[in-house]
């Protein structure tokens, strides 16, 4: 238990700060996602030429994305994060308004590079919060995350069903993104980020070397696994985002709110996964909550795959969603626990190796697609699946207890959650 969770203060005000952070991130790009048909359409782009517009993204995040954590030894996760999601409202009408495949992904790779460094700054900044409540709530703020990217996805299909200029509509969700940031900067977390660490990890973080812990086995093989295991991830949960709506509008004659389904399908389950995660992984640990998502993906999505219908392929990313629910709080958790780093390494190295897998995806899916058929691109996803059934032995065995005296945190508690969901 960290020094601050037995005096009884809970930074509630704190909390819903970062609730608000994670469920922003989520709702802002993915307005973009449903409309990729007709950016692909107005500028002409081919399957392969889309996918590389896409993969700007991860690439982003990939170049700029380590730079989160000298920027939150510098600034602090709190600063960090609010400004990072004040220049990606402002960025994403630089998408909407793109004349040509350049512009495109130029706009989408600086997306990336602001969405990784808010991404690794609002985790790091939630986990603060985290030890301040003495138990796990990470997979909470994930949860309102998987809200916002729902949310997103459907307000993205409704404006392209209604036929919203593009501009108009990401102009608005600019203005979404700016507003609640500044909104939540009042409410973060004051002080430095390893305040919350038992004294004996902080003073560590600063006193041992970083070459020394790098170099050490046991270090180097836990990102190697951790860094397979997450790539896997993404490889997931990229699939219906960025091909999704294309596979069922052009190879299964969906319409275009339909089309936008299967990215919606996923989130939906992936959001129910992450507000009941914490509880399920208390039960089973970690490890074996990870190995029945990866049967969940390899089942889904293969049968999906197997007998191609609108139907089975959106419940296909439905249980694909639900398997990969719990996997990235997991990891980042994991991976900010690594003895004798400073605050926030250890998350912007997981998220770096996260990242390769959407810099890996779209343009592999893409480069099939065109080749052959989106459906024969999209078997890379029961693939991943079997990676992580393989890889999820990083991953603790036991489950995370709350504090003696403490009770388990209920519905009322839990500030990620919309109204009248099951609880944390």
């Amino acid at each position: 238990m960290s020094r601050t969770a037995s005096d009884g203060t809970r930074p509630v005000r704190a909390r819903l700060a970062v609730a608000a952070l994670f469920f922003v991130n989520g709702f802002v790009f993915s307005n973009v996602v449903p409309r990729y048909p007709e950016i692909k359409a107005e500028l002409g782009l081919s399957n392969a030429a889309l996918g590389t517009a896409i993969a700007a993204m991860p690439l982003g995040a990939l170049v700029l994305g380590l730079s989160a954590g000298p920027l939150i030894k510098r600034f602090g996760s709190a600063r960090t994060a609010v400004v990072s999601q004040v220049l990606m409202g402002v960025n994403i009408v630089l998408v909407g308004a793109a004349p040509g495949f350049a512009v495109l992904c130029a706009a989408i790779f600086v997306a990336g590079g602001l969405d990784g460094t808010n991404d690794v700054a609002m985790n790091a900044h939630g986990m603060r919060v985290q030890r301040r409540y003495g138990r796990s709530i990470l997979n909470a703020f994930h949860g309102l995350w998987s809200v916002g990217a729902v949310l997103g996805g459907v307000t993205g299909a409704a404006a392209a069903q209604f036929e919203l200029p593009l501009v108009v509509h990401l102009c608005l969700v600019g203005a979404v993104a700016v507003t609640s940031a500044l909104v939540s900067s009042r409410f973060l977390l004051p002080g430095p980020d390893d305040a919350e660490r038992e004294p004996a990890a902080a003073s560590a973080a600063g006193a041992t070397s970083a070459g020394r812990v790098w170099l050490s086995r046991p270090v180097l093989v836990a990102f190697a696994v951790l860094g397979l295991m997450t790539a896997a991830t993404v490889v997931v949960e990229d699939a219906p985002s960025s091909w999704g709506a294309v596979y069922l509008r052009n190879e299964l004659a969906a319409g275009p709110f339909v089309g936008g389904l299967a990215f919606m399908a996923l989130q939906g389950t992936q959001t129910v996964g992450r507000l009941l995660g914490d509880r399920v992984v208390q039960r089973l640990g970690d490890r074996t909550t990870a190995r029945i998502g990866g049967v969940l993906v390899v089942t889904g999505m293969g049968a999906a795959l197997l007998w191609p219908s609108v139907p089975s392929t959106i419940v296909g990313f439905g249980l694909a969603g639900l398997g990969i629910a719990t996997l990235i709080p997991a990891a980042l958790h994991a991976a900010d626990e690594v003895p004798g780093l400073s605050p926030g390494v250890g998350i912007s190295v997981a998220a770096f190796l996260m990242r390769i897998g959407f810099l890996v995806s779209p343009p592999v899916v893409g480069l099939i697609a065109d080749a052959h058929s989106i459906r024969l691109g999209l078997t890379v996803v029961p693939l991943a699946g079997l990676v992580i059934l393989l890889t999820s032995r990083v991953l603790d065995t036991g489950h995370r207890p709350a504090p003696a005296g403490e009770a388990a945190p209920t519905a009322a508690e839990a500030p990620c959650e919309p109204a009248r969901q099951p609880g944390v």
